[in-house]
C-alpha cells in the first residue's frame, strides 16, 4: 500500500510559477512511476506529466510541454511538478498518482494510488 500526499497548490496571477510536491510512504518508491493529472468539475482527468522510476525518462501532455517539468527525488520519496508561465486554463485540482512498474504512462487507468489532490487557481 502506497500512500501519496500532495501540496504545494494555490491561488497564482497569470504568467505565475508554483510547485507542487507529492510524498509517498514506503520504502520501494523508485520501483513505481509517478504522474500528475488534473481535473476540473464537470471534465474528464487530464493527463499532465509523468516520469519514470528512476527519473530518466519523462513525458508531457501538450498542453504543459515546455511548461511544466516533473522530477523525482527517489531518497525523500517525492515528485515535483515545477508549473511556469502558467494560464488560466491550467486552474484544476492536481492529483499525483503512483503505477506499479518503473516505465511512465498517460493512461491513468494505469495508474493504482492516488493522492487527494491539490486545488491549483490561475487568475486572468
Amino acid at each position: 500500500q502506497v500512500q501519496l500526499v500532495e501540496s504545494g497548490g494555490g491561488l497564482v496571477q497569470h504568467g505565475g510559477s508554483l510547485r507542487l510536491s507529492c510524498e509517498a510512504s514506503g520504502r520501494t518508491f523508485s520501483s513505481y512511476a509517478m504522474g500528475w493529472f488534473r481535473q476540473v468539475p464537470g471534465k474528464e482527468r487530464e493527463f499532465a506529466a509523468a516520469i519514470s522510476g528512476s527519473g530518466i525518462t519523462k513525458s508531457y501532455s501538450s498542453s504543459v510541454k515546455g511548461r511544466f517539468t516533473i522530477s523525482r527525488d527517489n531518497a525523500k520519496n517525492t515528485v515535483y511538478l515545477q508549473m511556469n508561465s502558467l494560464k488560466p486554463e491550467d486552474t484544476a485540482v492536481y492529483y499525483c498518482a503512483a503505477k506499479i512498474g518503473i516505465s511512465d504512462s498517460s493512461n491513468d487507468r494505469m495508474y493504482i494510488y492516488w493522492g487527494q489532490g491539490t486545488q491549483v487557481t490561475v487568475s486572468s
